[in-house]
């Protein structure tokens, strides 16, 4: 792939048409192909590289929503709880359709819109750098980056560019990008045919922000500020320019005041749980997760003043403005961001409506253009035509990558592809859990088993398909976003607090659990108990709560 890569970029730049506009340049058939064949290799590459773990994280609780919905008898008990995250996206409804609509198993389905959701995500970046850049080799770089990066985390907000599993959010990204690149031919100055350019953007824009919209609401309402920053930074007139820009931030920090001088003072009990998500507030960051905040923008900046201008130049090509526009809009959109998080969303607060809102995921825009912007660099001034360095470097970042993903989930298979039988321990116990209880059966684990040892955040009411009691990380997480949870997910905490210690006895369990209804217990291999345990392996032991 990487000779594929410095081949095509090879191509002698003058084979451009000096006076096309930018968003025409890429209609060449030749350019078509040439990227849609990048794409497609470079998606196969990042799933290599960031693996796949469908019921890990985010994705098991999205996955339980969906059984929920193609099986109603599954989770009779802690209902809420899968129904929470389907409540403001269609993405758990839309995939039960596919699912009913294709007769393909939920696995296969999941497996194939995680595919789509990384090639869309690259195509849209492949549209976008071409308005940016003219040479193949600043486009392949800047989309080659990406693909190396699709999992590199976003500062301190615990989220990843792209997680390794199908989201909601999986969707929102490629939205957000497709509508950027709507927004910038709805403003483009120098076609020919503006008319049509106008009516081309405006309808992508306004499809991307919908679709966006029905997925994952709050991505699509950064993905909409983006958007209106970016069209206001592309005023022709400089003072125009800085009003437009000014005003929406002003209007960003107006409406803050607003939602925060509005709510309600929260409940103690919810405080607590709000101020478990260290990753909403800037004070409770650490350096580096600071400096992730920090060197986008100052890396951003300096491009701002062309000290980052391309190593090559083509006098009757003015390639700066999208790409100059772009970069104004993700540091002012960046700048935004923190300054809200830095005023509203404080531990101190009796209202944490701001925090909830999570203002600082609008970083995923600004790393998405760092990455392009950095990548298109890479491209031109490095790697250009030698098919060598294009090879040693997609190893080098990739390899970096790879050994990070493998650290991340260490005791699961790299690729959890249907049919591939699994190597981790409570996943297998979790599977024989689906295969030999009652479908009706209430489990309690450790409060917050998902980060034990060997666990690696694999979420049992996705894979087990059976109800359980909240969970300190996934439900506290839920119960963070909804405060109407709050004194659920606070009895299930207590309920399943130290459940594996060795000081807790089976009579302490009994007395904490049988009051909630659960009838089955998942214990640590250590834990001391007497109680039936049907199944037991080298981490976990399943066991009846009698």
């Amino acid at each position: 792939m990487a000779t594929l890569v410095a081949e095509a970029v090879s191509q002698s730049r003058s084979e451009q048409i000096c006076n096309a506009p930018q968003s025409e340049s890429t209609a060449q058939p030749h350019e078509s192909t040439f990227s849609i064949f990048l794409v497609s290799a470079l998606t196969l590459f990042a799933v290599a590289i960031n693996g796949y773990h469908p019921y890990a994280e985010d994705g098991g609780l999205y996955l339980a929503g969906i059984l929920r919905l193609l099986d109603p008898a599954l989770y009779p008990h802690c209902t809420v709880f899968v129904l929470e995250p389907m409540r403001h996206s269609l993405f758990a409804p839309t995939v039960a359709g596919i699912v009913r609509w294709s007769h393909l198993s939920l696995p296969i389905v999941l497996l194939a819109l995680y595919l789509a959701s990384i090639w869309t995500t690259l195509f849209a970046a492949w549209m976008l750098a071409s308005r940016c850049w003219y040479s193949r080799s600043a486009r392949a770089g800047s989309v080659v980056l990406l693909a190396c990066w699709l999992a590199l985390p976003i500062a301190g907000t615990a989220l990843l560019f792209m997680d390794p599993y199908a989201t909601a959010r999986s969707f929102s990204t490629p939205c957000m990008v497709l509508a950027l690149v709507g927004t910038l031919d709805l403003t483009e100055r120098g076609s020919p045919h503006r008319l049509i350019s106008i009516r081309r953007g405006f309808l992508l824009w306004a499809i991307s922000i919908a679709l966006a919209a029905v997925m994952h609401p709050l991505m699509a309402a950064y993905a909409l500020g983006a958007t209106l920053m970016l069209y206001a930074v592309r005023f022709h007139n400089r003072i125009l320019r800085l009003y437009a820009a000014s005003a929406l931030a002003a209007a960003a920090m107006a409406l803050a005041v607003c939602l925060n001088a509005i709510a309600r003072p929260e409940s103690a009990d919810y405080l607590r749980i709000a101020l478990t998500r260290t990753y909403w507030f800037l004070v409770q960051w650490h350096w580096y997760e600071l400096a992730g905040l920090a060197a986008p923008l100052g890396i951003l900046t300096i491009s701002i003043s062309n000290k980052l201008a391309p190593a090559t130049r083509i006098p009757c090509l003015s390639d700066m403005g999208a790409r100059q526009t772009l970069t104004r809009m993700a540091v002012a959109v960046g700048a935004t961001s923190c300054l809200i998080a830095l005023f509203f969303a404080r531990t101190a607060s009796t209202t944490q409506i701001i925090a909830r809102l999570q203002p600082l995921r609008a970083f995923q825009i600004v790393y998405l253009i760092l990455i392009l912007t950095l990548g298109a660099q890479l491209g031109e001034r490095l790697l250009r035509r030698i098919a060598l360095r294009w090879a040693a470097t997609m190893i080098l970042l990739g390899g970096i990558m790879f050994y990070t993903a493998l650290n991340a989930f260490p005791n699961s298979n790299h690729l959890e592809i249907p049919g591939l039988t699994p190597h981790n321990q409570w996943i297998k116990a979790f599977l024989w859990i689906r295969d030999n209880t009652p479908t009706d059966a209430l489990f309690a684990l450790d409060a917050d088993y998902i980060n034990a040892p060997g666990e690696d955040a694999q979420c049992f009411r996705a894979i087990a398909q059976r109800s359980a009691l909240a969970d300190y990380s996934k439900d506290g997480g839920e119960a963070s976003i909804a405060p109407e949870l709050t004194v659920d997910w606070i009895r299930s905490q207590q309920a399943q607090h130290h459940l594996s210690a060795p000081s807790t006895t089976d009579s302490d369990r009994i007395s904490a659990l049988q009051p909630l209804g659960v009838s089955w217990v998942v214990l640590e291999s250590a834990a001391t108990t007497r109680f039936d345990c049907p199944y037991s392996n080298s981490a976990v032991k399943v066991c009846l709560l009698r």
